[in-house]
């Protein structure tokens, strides 16, 4: 977060051109963007609740939602739990936080997979495997908790947790943009989100020569050992004909498997995942070559271009063979399109099993019924217009969950964006030419006002709460001659109090401002102040706002829309955070030590201006430093009960409390 002018490098967002948009826009846009640091907290409790989590079983003490990707403790669960942790209630002698943890410790054990979701890197840990690309993304962590969780599981260096400082989903990040636009070879599946989320036509491009690739139909297995064996067999006819043929598979864990079954068979292959991205290059230069066998996960999909090598065009080209449908079909149509390109021959066809992933958990329930009925091999090829029906509405649904889950994430990031919008307004202002001095003086009348209002509105006057108002008031500036308990107590009005408060207060900040040397040095502080004050109460606000995110989900069990509830809820949250920055800016101003400069003569002073001036601003400096972080945690806000407004509409008010700058 930028401190100063001179630090701000993003220029105006204009113009966006994105390459293969729809994995930006679309596959990407589920994982919000995230700028973290450390957190401090301790990492001691992910190993125990990792060794914990180990001991229970699946089916008794949870279970698990494929579809969301998620495990649930059941109430043997929560009872096994307690029971080890030597707690009767999980939930009220531990909390909200630990019990947090406690799940992210079960997602881990029970919903990510090694070499699936996530590798064990020798150097870097537990790494995430992009799950659309196949690549390994070292510098990305899962929030939460969840990668500590993992790496409690996998037994290696657990991490600091990080906490969120700012963070903007994807979606709208782009629209942002005043321009927006892209490319890909596969966006007609996602036209309908692309229009409704970016206002984004999406335009299809004729080839640049005619297709002469053959897309033969779906050939599909009981079981995937049964698929795995065709698979074997068909690269045996290949690898005797010499047609060069990639296979691609959906995960690490599936290309070793592969590889294991073809060197069981004495076919020589070369396998490109996330472990041997090194040799990328290498393998997918000879993936085109004659009698070449190639395994890969999608990694090879997007954006590769295989060149054939001599005589392979009268072999018919490439043959691409998918091991599995993905969940996408967007990514089965890149796979695709890695054969046949620029009016090359090429072939393409996948092998489908009802134990894959997709079928397993998106529809294959009937299909196997189906299958066992006819008492079908588990070797023996289908082909089936009502299975291959199947696959498509699998792959229909997966998409239209996912689609769902990136629209839901959209609508609360909505409700957090136009207080992004605010917050960023006013910090960029600041970093700015903004009138800091200004701001301030008209800070104190609406502190004033607000706190005036909390303790007398819709009261009768004898029951004000004036000596909470006195208290209030005095903590930023103690001076009882001018301002006491006696002279407010003889006030007819809450106007009264309002201008003999602001008067006091407007008074002392004058008073503080005239020991700066200059107004640059003032506006400097005011500055320094504002930020600090801002960036520390708003990271704590995108906390609140995380935690209120995952309270009001239980909304929907009584029969409320937790959207609402959100948008509600989130409201209240971000007007006390505004009056928080508000008082807590007055209050680091009023508290600060500030050593008057000493009085030279003119000559002297115009000589030495600027070195007294870095001098006088580095004290400051180092002044806040050390003392803004201790007195944001120390100092006290109202109480939580006060129902806390900001007046901003009586306009004979605001020039009855106008105060000369």
């Amino acid at each position: 977060m930028a401190q100063n002018e001179e630090n701000l490098v993003q220029r105006d967002l204009y113009f966006a051109l994105i390459d293969e948009v729809d994995s930006i826009l679309i596959d990407e846009s589920r994982t919000p963007l995230i700028i973290s640091a450390p957190s401090g907290e301790s990492i001691e409790k992910y190993g125990l609740y990792a060794d914990l989590i180990s001991k229970i079983k699946e089916g008794k003490h949870y279970t698990i939602d494929e579809k969301q990707k998620s495990a649930i403790l059941t109430e043997d669960g929560i009872t096994k739990m307690e029971e080890l942790l030597g707690v009767k209630n999980i939930y009220t002698e531990r909390g909200f936080k630990e019990v947090h943890h406690i799940e992210q410790a079960l997602k881990a054990h029970a919903c990510f997979k090694k070499d699936t979701d996530y590798v064990v890197h020798p150097d870097h840990g537990v790494v995430i495997v992009d799950e659309f690309t196949g690549r390994l993304m070292p510098g990305r962590r899962f929030s939460a908790g969840l990668h500590q969780a993992l790496e409690a599981k996998e037994n290696v260096e657990i991490k600091q947790q990080s906490k969120t400082m700012a963070s903007i989903t994807f979606q709208n990040y782009f629209r942002l943009y005043s321009n927006l636009s892209g490319m890909t070879g596969t966006a007609e599946t996602e036209e309908e989100e692309f229009g409704n989320i970016y206002s984004l036509a999406v335009l299809p491009i004729p080839t640049n020569k005619p297709i002469q690739r053959t897309d033969h139909g779906d050939v599909v297995y009981k079981t995937e050992a049964g698929k795995f064996s065709a698979i074997a067999e068909l690269v045996k006819e290949k690898k005797q004909t010499g047609q060069p043929i990639l296979i691609g598979t959906a995960s690490i864990e599936k290309s070793e498997k592969l590889s294991r079954i073809l060197q069981q068979a004495g076919l020589k292959h070369e396998v490109l995942n996330a472990k041997q991205h090194e040799r990328e290059a290498e393998i997918i230069v000879n993936a085109g070559q004659k009698y070449a066998i190639t395994i890969a996960t999608n990694m090879a999909g997007r954006g590769t271009d295989i060149k054939l090598g001599e005589g392979v065009e009268e072999l018919g080209g490439l043959f691409i063979l998918g091991s599995e449908r993905h969940e996408s079909r967007r990514i089965d149509n890149q796979l695709r399109g890695r054969s046949g390109r620029q009016g090359d021959r090429g072939e393409t066809q996948f092998f489908v099993s009802l134990e894959d992933s997709l079928m397993r958990i998106f529809g294959g329930e009937r299909m196997i019924s189906m299958m066992d009925s006819l008492n079908i091999p588990e070797d023996l090829p289908i082909e089936n217009g009502f299975i291959t029906r199947g696959i498509e509405n699998a792959q229909k649904r997966v998409e239209g969950a996912h689609f769902d889950r990136r629209k839901h994430v959209l609508q609360y990031d909505n409700v957090m964006n136009k207080q992004r919008e605010i917050i960023y307004g006013k910090r960029k202002s600041l970093l700015g030419h903004a009138n800091v001095n200004g701001e301030f003086l008209e800070m104190i009348r609406e502190e004033v006002e607000n706190l005036v209002n909390v303790y007398t509105a819709n009261r009768e006057s004898h029951k004000w709460d004036i000596k909470e108002i006195y208290e209030d008031i005095s903590s930023f500036h103690k001076n009882k001659e001018n301002f006491n308990l006696q002279i407010l107590k003889n006030c007819d009005s809450t106007d009264e109090i309002k201008i003999l408060a602001v008067n006091h207060l407007t008074q002392a900040y004058n008073t503080k401002i005239k020991l700066f040397i200059d107004h640059a040095a003032l506006e400097k502080v005011l500055k320094q102040i504002s930020l600090r004050v801002t960036d520390t109460l708003f990271i704590e606000h995108i906390q609140s706002m995380t935690d209120l995110k995952e309270q009001v989900s239980l909304q929907g069990y009584g029969q409320r829309d937790p959207l609402m509830e959100y948008k509600k809820e989130a409201f209240h949250l971000f007007t006390k955070l505004l009056n928080d920055i508000r008082k807590k800016k007055l209050s680091m101003f009023f508290h600060i030590e500030i050593k008057p400069s000493q009085p030279n003569q003119q000559a002297v002073r115009q000589e030495h201006q600027n070195k007294n001036l870095q001098t006088n601003t580095a004290a400051i400096q180092k002044n806040l430093q050390s003392d803004i972080s201790e007195k944001l945690k120390q100092e006290e806000l109202p109480n939580k009960k006060q129902i806390e407004k900001v007046y901003n509409k009586d306009h004979t008010l605001k020039t009855i409390l106008r105060v000369d700058k």
